[in-house]
Order: structure tokens, then C-alpha cells, then sequence
């Protein structure tokens, strides 16, 4: 397996020249003093470093070792525990953090890049961070005061870290079917009683403390998801003056034996009366978690892209030195036995496959990221408003396809090496592994379509579709006669026209969304990265190196070979829910 190498040259394309970061962030006055195109480029230079020299060589022995259990302690794998000091020293946790309680408070164009080394590096670290890094985004958001005070100093530092508990043995999706309980005490805290389970780092050896956020009914609370609450409960108390207090009653019952992620502790939490604190209002704690929720989705996407760009590099490098057969139109080495196998067609196509998927969903996290800095600085009410709706709209996408793109390109660097493939040495099946997870957790892939299609844009007529298309209309106003602008125009109707025929369909069937969603969702992924290419390939054209004509070379082949799939997964919308109801249950 290579050593995993950062994608700097082409983030800072992204950041600097698609995106222009740099005057972004001058113009948000609250980023303007804290970031600028030399920062950041600093910051990701020391990201790759860490990234590429502490993680990455963890990141086979983390899954050969994994995490074990023992009487309700969690140990992580060997060299786990001083990397995380080190990692925590740099203060990464705290990168996109509050500055007040000691984040760093950079942009989340920046932020999201970091993530992607991260999992590129090694998924199973990476988890332990987002999760915190989550936690405190949650705990800044909706909780008291002193409860900010208390608790995001130190899990920015990386003293205490931060996990999210939710889901019960008996209700996953279904959140409103949740036992776990808080009885108020006389002093204003809660008395914590319930299982959660996969709860990832829920318990470990990284940190001295542990800050669960926890779901959990109040006594005659309404039934349902209407009668969820959100409670901060650690699992040491802290004293008055913000040291490590007294044990609290939350233990480690297990953890989970899995197919990837090995190093990351899956746990089940037990809460036997442990003391909490609630966080935001009383039965509103869905909407707060939410906050939480939508980080680690967005994060979870960007598992798929991290993971799918390790695979690539490993699959180019590769393909550049396995020598098998002749190429087609004759010898390409004729001082040996056979040439490269990345002169023959099919691996080229899984090759530039991987590679038009991979970077196409750099670009459009590192979007998604712009709009979530417009969202949190702007000072402009309608600008902010416009950036928080495309986020609401694009945040399904960005979970579901970049983790469903990401492990079809896992599987296609697999592919490459053929036998090689599938031997644990070489690295690529461990990242299959790896990612496959992350089609699941964090809101089932699934359940992103149906919140896609039935939320975000049935829900409310199309309007925040009809968002997006505007910006891509206006873009594509400045340079109509550029050789992307006719197919991106074209994709963006095939959308638009799904959308209205899925609204008229839904009146009629109910069943209709469901049996629609994941495909539709795909042809949003599909439409939104045509976008990002075009984008892309417009600020190539002018330049005339190999980074720049590798571009202008992808993109055509998104637009010749990608984005044609949209015409058959059309097909299937179009196709309805009737196929899907001919056969009775019982006949499964």
C-alpha cells in the first residue's frame, strides 16, 4: 500500500481559482481577521503533513488490531493514543471551532478539506475527531452558557472529546420510538436511564473525558418525535473549577465487531441514572441534534471522497508499473515483455472513473462548505438565507452520492489490481471495507433520497431546486457557447422535468417518492457534479499545463461517459412504483 499522499495541487485549484475562497472570506467580516489565502495554504500544508506522517501509518494496524473491549474498557490500537496527543496539540478539533472557547474559527471550505485527508489517511482516527468536532458545534449552538464554558474548552484542546446518542437496539430511523429516559433532580440537572448503541468512540483511551450528547424523553413528554429532548451528560463530572470531577453512571456494555473501521469503537452505552444536563428547549432536542447531525452527514460524505482518492492513488500507481499484455494498437514498451496495464481501455475507464468522480465531489464538498461560511458569516440577511436553504437542499446529496460514488470507486481501484485486489497487503480492500459503512450510518442513504425528494423539494413546491438551477442558469449565461454549457442546460432540464412529473405522480400514488428516490437523487449527484466540472473546466481552458489539460481532459470524459447514466436512471423514476407492488410478501 503507498503512502497516502494529500491532494494540495488540487485543492487549492478548488479554493483559490474555482471558488475564490480568499475574497469570500475578506468580504465576511469575521472571517476577514482570521484567514487568508496564505493562511490557508499554510494550514494545509501542515494538514498533509499530519495527515500523510501520523495517521496514514496507523491506518493498517488500527484494522488488523482494531479496538478491543474488556470489563467495559476500550483500548485502541497501538500508536493510537500518542498520534491523537499530537493531533490534539496542533489543535485540529478545534479548526472550524469558536474562537471565544478556543477553536480556531476557520472557514468550513477549509475544514472540509482537512476532513478529506483525514479519511484518505485513515477513516477509523478520522471518526474519533468528527464526532467531536460535531459534539462541540451542537453544544455551541444550543447549549447554556455554562455549559459552553464548562465543556468546549477542553474538547476543543482534545483533553475531552465528544460522541452523539442516538439510536436504541429497538429504533433506528424511527427516533421517536426511543425509551431512553430523564427524570428531573432537585438541582436543575436530569437523572440519564436508557441503552444507546453504535455509538461511535462512546468509549475510548484517547481522552480523559468523554461528553455524550444524549436523546432522551422527559416524564409526560408528547409522544413521538415531538417529545425528544437533548441532554449533555460526561463521563466524568466536572468540578467547580472545570477539572476532572467524579465517575458518572454511563459504562461501555460492548462493542461492535465489524466488516471496516475496525479502530473505531462501535459501542453500546448503558445510562443507569447518570447525571445530564439539558441542552436547548425541552422536547425540541431533534431540531438541536440536527445541528450535530447535519455536520457528521456532511463529514460522512466526505468519508467516500477521502476514501475513494486513497484507493485511486494506489490504483494509478499501479497501473503505471504492473506489466500485462500489449496495448491495442500495438507495443507501447518494446524493451519488455508486456506494457503497463494502463494502456488497456477498461482500466483506463475505471481509472478516469474513479478520477472524475473523486475530484468532482472535492469540488462540490468544497462548494457545499462555501455555502455553509455564507450561511454562518454573512452579514447580508438575504445572501445568508439563500446560502442556508441550498445547504438544507444539497446536504442529502452531498452524504448519499459522495459515499455511494466513493465506494463504487473503492471497488473500481480494487478492480484494478485484479487478484492483488482482494489480498489484505496491498491495501485496497481494506478501504472497501472502510467505506461501505458510510452508505449506512449517519441516516441510511435511503433515507437522504426520501429526505431529498420528500422534504427538500416536493415538500415546498421545488423552490429550493429551483435556487440551484437559477445559479447554474447564471453561470451558464456567461459563456453560453462553451462546449459544456449545452449538455449542463440539458442535464438541469432532465432534473427539473423528474421533479414536476414526481409532483404529479405523488398526488395520485403515495408510494411514488420511495420508489423514486434513490434514483433521483443520483441524477441530482449527477446533475450538481456536471456543474462543478463545468466549473472547473472553465477556469482550465486559459492555462496550458498538465494539471490544467488533465482537467479539461476529465471533464469530457464526466460529460461523455458519467453523466449519460442519468438518461437510464430517469427511466426508472419515470418507471414508478407499480413493479415494485406486483409481488405480495409472502412471495419474497
Amino acid at each position: 500500500m503507498l503512502a497516502y499522499k494529500a491532494p494540495l495541487r488540487d485543492m487549492r485549484f478548488l479554493l483559490h481559482d474555482v471558488f475564490a475562497a480568499p475574497a469570500l472570506w475578506q468580504r465576511l467580516p469575521a472571517l476577514a481577521e482570521r484567514v487568508d489565502a496564505d493562511t490557508a495554504d499554510a494550514i494545509l500544508e501542515e494538514a498533509a503533513k499530519i495527515t500523510s506522517g501520523l495517521l496514514a501509518p496507523l491506518n493498517r494496524i488500527g484494522d488488523e488490531q482494531g479496538a478491543q473491549w474488556s470489563d467495559g474498557v476500550v483500548s485502541t490500537p497501538d500508536g493510537f493514543r500518542e498520534a491523537y496527543s499530537n493531533y490534539a496539540a496542533g489543535g485540529w478539533i478545534g479548526l472550524a471551532g469558536n474562537p471565544q472557547y478556543g477553536g480556531m474559527g476557520m472557514p468550513k471550505m477549509l475544514s472540509v478539506q482537512f476532513e478529506e485527508m483525514m479519511y484518505g489517511a485513515n477513516a477509523s482516527f478520522a471518526l474519533y475527531s468528527t464526532l467531536s468536532a460535531g459534539a462541540c458545534l451542537a453544544i455551541d449552538a444550543h447549549a447554556s452558557e455554562e455549559l459552553k464554558a464548562t465543556y468546549l474548552p477542553a474538547m476543543y484542546e482534545g483533553r475531552w472529546a465528544g460522541s452523539m446518542c442516538l439510536t436504541e437496539p429497538h429504533a433506528g430511523t424511527d427516533l421517536g420510538l426511543i425509551r431512553t429516559k430523564a427524570e428531573p433532580n432537585a438541582d436543575g440537572s436530569y437523572a440519564i436511564s436508557g441503552t444507546k448503541i453504535f455509538i461511535t468512540g462512546g468509549e475510548q483511551d484517547l481522552t480523559e473525558n468523554i461528553i455524550h450528547l444524549v436523546l432522551a424523553k422527559l416524564p409526560e413528554a408528547p409522544a413521538g418525535s415531538r417529545g425528544i429532548s437533548l441532554f449533555l451528560v460526561p463521563k466524568f463530572l466536572a468540578n467547580e473549577d472545570r477539572s476532572l470531577g467524579a465517575r458518572n453512571q454511563v459504562s461501555c456494555g460492548s462493542i461492535e465487531h465489524k466488516m471496516g473501521i475496525k479502530a473505531s469503537a462501535t459501542c453500546v452505552m448503558n445510562f443507569d441514572g447518570a447525571i445530564g444536563w439539558l441542552v436547548g428547549e425541552p422536547n425540541k432536542g431533534l431540531a438541536a441534534m440536527f445541528t450535530m447531525m447535519n455536520y457528521e452527514r456532511l463529514s460522512i460524505g466526505v468519508q467516500g471522497i477521502g476514501c475513494a482518492d486513497m484507493s485511486y492513488q494506489n490504483a494509478v500507481s499501479y497501473a503505471r508499473d504492473r506489466l500485462q499484455s500489449r496495448a491495442p494498437t500495438g507495443p507501447q514498451q518494446q524493451d519488455k515483455a508486456a506494457d503497463p496495464i494502463i494502456v488497456h481501455p477498461d482500466v483506463r475507464r475505471m481509472l478516469l472513473t474513479m478520477k472524475a468522480l473523486t475530484e468532482g465531489g472535492r469540488a462540490f464538498a468544497t462548494y457545499l462548505g462555501q455555502q455553509l461560511d455564507i450561511a454562518k458569516y454573512a452579514d447580508n440577511a438575504a445572501e445568508q438565507s439563500r446560502a442556508e436553504q441550498l445547504v438544507a437542499l444539497l446536504t442529502p446529496v452531498a452524504k448519499a452520492f459522495f459515499t455511494d460514488t466513493g465506494l463504487e470507486s473503492c471497488v473500481n481501484g480494487q478492480q484494478v489490481f485484479g487478484g492483488h485486489g482482494y489480498i489484505r497487503e496491498w491495501g485496497q480492500e481494506q478501504l472497501v471495507r472502510d467505506v461501505r459503512i458510510a452508505q449506512i450510518y449517519e441516516g441510511t442513504n435511503g433515507i437522504q433520497a426520501l429526505d431529498l425528494l420528500g422534504r427538500k423539494v416536493l415538500a415546498n413546491g421545488g423552490e429550493l431546486l429551483t435556487l440551484f438551477a437559477e445559479e447554474i442558469r447564471a453561470f451558464v449565461q456567461t459563456a453560453p457557447n462553451d462546449e459544456f454549457s449545452r449538455p449542463l442546460l440539458d442535464a438541469l432540464h432532465r432534473l427539473e422535468e423528474l421533479t414536476q412529473q414526481l409532483r404529479v405522480s405523488t398526488s395520485a400514488d403515495p408510494r411514488a417518492p420511495g420508489a423514486a428516490a434513490i434514483e433521483y437523487l443520483h441524477v441530482f449527484g449527477y446533475t450538481a457534479y456536471a456543474y462543478m466540472w463545468a466549473r472547473m473546466a472553465r477556469c482550465s481552458t486559459t492555462e496550458n499545463d498538465d494539471f490544467h489539460r488533465a482537467k479539461l481532459a476529465t471533464a469530457r470524459f464526466f460529460y461523455a461517459r458519467l453523466l449519460p447514466r442519468c438518461e437510464s436512471l430517469a427511466c426508472a423514476v419515470r418507471a414508478g412504483s407499480v413493479s415494485l407492488y406486483a409481488l405480495e410478501a409472502e412471495h419474497f
